[in-house]
Formats: C-alpha cells, sequence, structure tokens
C-alpha cells in the first residue's frame, strides 16, 4: 500500500522564492518603463531649438533624474516673443514622478501661450500662477521668467520662489542676483512678482539653475551657488564660451550627492554672431 509523501519544505521554500522572484522581477520592469516614459516625456517637452540673436549666445544642459521613479520636472525654454524680445525661463515643479513630468509641461505651455499676450515678466509669472491654480492640482513649481532685449542688452527677471541667478562681468566681477522674488507658482491667489533689471555687458554672463545643480545632502544651497559663481567669473574673465560654461556648471552637480533633475542655462553677450546651440 503506497503512501503520499508529505510535502517537502524545502521544495515548498523554492517555490514561494521563485514566485516572490517573478514578483521583483515584473515590478522592476514596471518602474523602469515608469521611468523611461518619464524621462522621454521630459525630453520631449523641452525646445529642440534655441532663439539666437547676434551678440548674444544661449547654452543649455539637462540631466534627467534616474534614481528608482525619482523622476522630476526641471524645465528650460527660450523662445522669440512677439516684439522680438526674447523670453527665457527655468524652473522646477514640486515631486519626482510621472505626474511632475505633466505638470511641468503644463507649466511650461502656460508660459508660453500667455507670454503672446504679455512678455512682461512680473505680470507673465501671475497669470500663470493664476492658471496653475485654476487647474485644481496639488502640485506646484518655482520659475524664474527672463525678458531679454538684444537691441539694449537689458534683462527683465521676475522669480517665483526659484533660485536666484548668477552674473559675472569681463572685469572680473561675480556674484548673486539680488532680487524680491515671489512665492511659487500654485500656490498663493493673487501672488505679484516684482521685476529687477539687469544690463548685461560686453563679455558679461547670466547662469540659471534648478536646485539639483547646487543643492543636495553633500552641498549646501550656498556652497552650490558659490560654486556657480566662481565658474561664471572664470567663464567671463577667460574669453566668454557659454557652451563650456553650462557643461562646467551641469557638471559640478556631481557634488551634491543625489540623483536628483538638473537644468542649465546661460545667456551671455560677446558681441558677436551667435552661432546655433543644441542642448
Amino acid at each position: 500500500m503506497s503512501r503520499t509523501r508529505p510535502p517537502d519544505d524545502g521544495d515548498e521554500l523554492l517555490a514561494r522564492l521563485g514566485a516572490l522572484t517573478a514578483q521583483a522581477r515584473e515590478r522592476a520592469e514596471l518602474q523602469r518603463s515608469q521611468v523611461e516614459l518619464a524621462i522621454a516625456l521630459q525630453r520631449g517637452m523641452l525646445p529642440r531649438d534655441l532663439p539666437t540673436a547676434d551678440g548674444f549666445h544661449l547654452a543649455v544642459r539637462y540631466t534627467p533624474a534616474t534614481h528608482g521613479l525619482s523622476v522630476g520636472g526641471d524645465w528650460y525654454d527660450a523662445f522669440r516673443l512677439p516684439d522680438g524680445r526674447i523670453g527665457l525661463s527655468i524652473g522646477d515643479v514640486q515631486g519626482h514622478n510621472i505626474e511632475a513630468a505633466a505638470f511641468m509641461g503644463q507649466v511650461r505651455a502656460g508660459l508660453r501661450a500667455l507670454a503672446s499676450v504679455t512678455g512682461e515678466p512680473g505680470d507673465l509669472l501671475a497669470r500663470t500662477n493664476e492658471l496653475l491654480l485654476s487647474l485644481g492640482s496639488d502640485l506646484f513649481a518655482t520659475c524664474t521668467f527672463l525678458r531679454l532685449d538684444p537691441a539694449t542688452g537689458v534683462l527683465e527677471s521676475a522669480r517665483a520662489g526659484h533660485i536666484p541667478c548668477v552674473w559675472a562681468t569681463a572685469d572680473g566681477r561675480s556674484g548673486i542676483a539680488e532680487d524680491d522674488g515671489g512665492p511659487p507658482l500654485g500656490v498663493v491667489p493673487g501672488a505679484r512678482y516684482p521685476v529687477t533689471r539687469y544690463g548685461l555687458t560686453t563679455g558679461g554672463v547670466f547662469v540659471l539653475v534648478t536646485d539639483g545643480v547646487v543643492e543636495g545632502p553633500s552641498m549646501h544651497l550656498d556652497e552650490g551657488l558659490d560654486q556657480v559663481v566662481r565658474l561664471a567669473g572664470v567663464a567671463a574673465v577667460a574669453g566668454l564660451d557659454v557652451d563650456a560654461l553650462a557643461g562646467a556648471v551641469i557638471k559640478g552637480a556631481e557634488r551634491v550627492g543625489h540623483a536628483d533633475d538638473a537644468a542649465v542655462l546661460v545667456i551671455g553677450h560677446d558681441g558677436q554672431r551667435a552661432p546655433r546651440s543644441q542642448p
């Protein structure tokens, strides 16, 4: 008379481990697909071409976050305004997921659309703030918007909770722009955003960054901004190369100690015909 052999504990354990391994593999594949989708979404929303103007050069750099699902919503943008001046923006959406990347697209599209109505930086940010509030999202964004007049070299800037700009001149001076900003976009109804005017002189440069460039577990914000100030100062004195400067600034982001998004936008004035710059 035969007896049924009791289940072997080792076989049962192996079966359970196999099932758990399969589930982990499925989750990893799903996570990787979500990250790839978000990165593609981010890159697809960044401009492929930058406007040019004689005497002025633009350069950009962007690296996406790729650690786990830490995919954020950093962006940069540059486009021609209806009056011939150039609008420039850089910003960062709260959160690190696909929703943040999608919200970034809404902010960037909103800025561009409203810029056809008003290019005045403070008014533009105020209108964008109200637009985002009307969407009812729980997300918000920090942003700096600049309007450059190539005929005069005047930069008009408004800031919505974002990191201040860094500047440098050919005579060796450099520093962090001192201006009064307003709250992030999508937080406070009726917010106002003061406008500050700067003069971009020959050999001068302005550098805009997101916090992934200058702040993290291994670097305090002040230290990160000081690093950008030094790089901008060296570039301006040595003979302006905005593309090399943008590369040096984004490389410095490796020191911050995390895998956040990082975006850099450099505006330089050297009096020469501006070449076409690619991200």
